[in-house]
């Protein structure tokens, strides 16, 4: 499903990695940070896809809500994880959204 953003401007989050062989609670902690970033203060929406690369683009509605969640706890700890277990190498590009336009066939 893709993401239901508000009009610009707002920000995207670029997270692109590769993965280690590791995946014991890897899933878990996804899903996890997925539930857990809808309850942030300034959290638009998130897409994500995964073949050889991940991508995962996050929507916020401003520099200090993308800060605050850097900086959450919990989100904290799986970054760590990240770091230690599940990632290769990873990548993050915050970007302001000028402009954006949609197709729906539907």
């Amino acid at each position: 499903m893709l993401a239901q953003t508000p009009q610009p401007p707002y920000y995207a989050v670029i997270f692109s990695s590769l993965r280690t062989s590791e995946t014991d609670g890897y899933g878990d902690t996804a899903t996890r940070m997925v539930e857990l970033a809808h309850e942030q203060p300034g959290f638009l929406g998130v897409e994500s896809a995964r073949q050889g690369v991940g991508i995962t683009v996050s929507y916020w509605d401003s520099l200090d809500a993308i800060r605050q969640w850097k900086q959450h706890a919990e989100h904290r700890l799986a970054q760590q994880q990240g770091r230690q277990r599940w990632y290769e190498s990873f990548t993050v590009r915050i970007c302001r959204v000028e402009q954006a336009y949609a197709f729906d066939r539907l």
